[in-house]
């Protein structure tokens, strides 16, 4: 197709470069992982010296990290499948297929946790807000870089 020769993306395609969204899938299982062994064990230990509030606090922080790495997951994994050629670019942006609300963390609530707890909290939210970024990006038109705009102009004129 023509796009692919003058090497402009199809409307619509992924702008995500693939070392960019493998690098966050690594990043999101690590932090899934590490969220997973810190509220299942560590955690509750923590959890247990807590009082009744801060304890369904923590259950619910928990639950929101959880909610926001899935989300985050789901996603790097469509993206992943549109770089594969497994799913066509269009399909990506169906609203089912983006990135999916996540809870918000009350700052009052996450001050009163577990310094860990809150370290794996903050950074389940920056993971997810930088995701959040680039699903918004799709939603842009690609800039047309100057180099590509004068090589099209020059390539034109012959």
């Amino acid at each position: 197709m023509l796009w692919h020769q003058i090497g402009m993306m199809e409307p619509g395609a992924t702008r995500i470069h693939r070392k960019l969204l493998d690098s966050l899938y690594v990043e999101a299982m690590l932090l899934a992982d590490e969220a997973r062994a810190y509220f299942d064990l560590t955690g509750r230990e923590e959890r247990d010296t807590l009082d009744a509030l801060r304890r369904v606090a923590f259950s619910c922080e928990s639950l929101k990290v959880t909610t926001r790495l899935m989300h985050v997951i789901a996603w790097l994994l469509t993206q992943r499948a549109v770089d594969a050629g497994e799913l066509a670019p269009r399909e990506a942006l169906l609203p089912s297929r983006r990135l999916g609300t996540a809870p918000e963390s009350e700052p009052d609530a996450l001050a009163a946790l577990p310094f860990q707890a809150i370290t794996i909290i903050e950074a389940s939210i920056d993971l997810y807000r930088r995701v959040d970024r680039l699903d918004s990006a799709l939603e842009e038109p690609a800039a047309e870089s100057p180099a590509r705009s004068m090589m099209q102009r020059l390539a034109a004129s012959f």
